[in-house]
């Protein structure tokens, strides 16, 4: 089945998952700035990162058939460092008008500070002046719920924002209710053994509905899987979900959000089969 991994981070994988990702009906990714495993020393290695994401990443992934695209920003980690968060916010606006940019994240909170608060502030500011879409990292499991309610309930009072052009992901069972009942986008990012497995996001699905909810793999340099994706429809089918339903959550669903961007070029809906069939 052709679909879309919304969240991943393919600066950290091989070119070899890119040839398993085309192989399973991989069509494009988007992949959010992130923190690389260390703090960066400064903003240069934020323009560094940022050209690679916007030159390098998408070539590779057009060697085998995938559309890249990609956010920008100063990791929720990172944003603890107001004044590096300065300097890397004044950075950003001139990689925006490149051509797979999309918008503005992975932006959120870590452990939930008011550092990280002022931070995650200003990226959206950034994002309502230059008309971006926003995709928001929610904090792990200890500080996710509290760090989730801050940040919906900062954005919810807040007129200018429109909840339709904002993701909110790592969502899990709960913060999903918390997350859509404010109108935004809602991601479940599959991992092997953190955050939701395939079977806890379909239970999800199965509760909430398919309606603005969205399935990537967020595959990084942890233990992660870049066929999380593929994965999940095997999962689904076994559950006796059809693909009409399936279809609409790996790939109508991430086309329709992305969409909202120019810059997003529109991938084929045909419904093919995944490698695992």
């Amino acid at each position: 089945m052709n679909y879309i991994d919304l969240h991943a981070h393919m600066i950290s994988r091989t070119t070899d998952d890119y040839h398993r990702m085309a192989l399973t009906g991989c069509l494009a990714v988007t992949e959010p700035a992130f923190w690389s495993g260390r703090d960066r020393l400064g903003p240069q290695a934020f323009a560094d990162y940022f050209d690679h994401l916007t030159t390098f990443e998408p070539e590779r992934a057009r060697q085998y058939g995938i559309a890249h695209y990609t956010w920008l920003c100063l990791n929720p980690k990172e944003g603890e460092d107001r004044e590096l968060a300065r300097q890397v916010l004044a950075l950003i606006p001139d990689f925006l008008d490149r051509p797979n940019v999309l918008g503005i994240g992975e932006i959120g909170l870590n452990r939930v500070t008011r550092n990280e608060l002022a931070t995650f502030r200003d990226h959206v500011e950034l994002a309502l002046e230059h008309g971006q879409l926003i995709h928001i990292h929610t904090p792990h499991l200890e500080d996710k719920y509290k760090g989730t309610r801050v940040m919906v309930e900062a954005l919810a009072a807040d007129p200018r924002i429109d909840p339709a052009r904002v993701l909110i992901d790592h969502a899990e069972e709960h913060t999903v209710e918390m997350i859509l009942g404010h109108g935004f986008w809602t991601g479940l990012t599959l991992y092997p053994k953190t955050k939701a497995s395939p079977a806890r996001a379909i239970d999800m699905i199965e509760m909430h509905g398919p309606e603005r909810l969205i399935v990537a793999s967020a595959c990084d340099w942890g233990p992660s899987d870049s066929l999380a994706v593929p994965e999940f429809v095997l999962e689904a089918r076994r559950r006796g979900h059809d693909d009409a339903l399936i279809g609409r959550i790996v790939l109508e669903n991430p086309a329709r959000f992305l969409g909202q961007s120019p810059k997003f070029v529109p991938v084929g809906t045909g419904r093919g089969t995944v490698a695992a069939d």
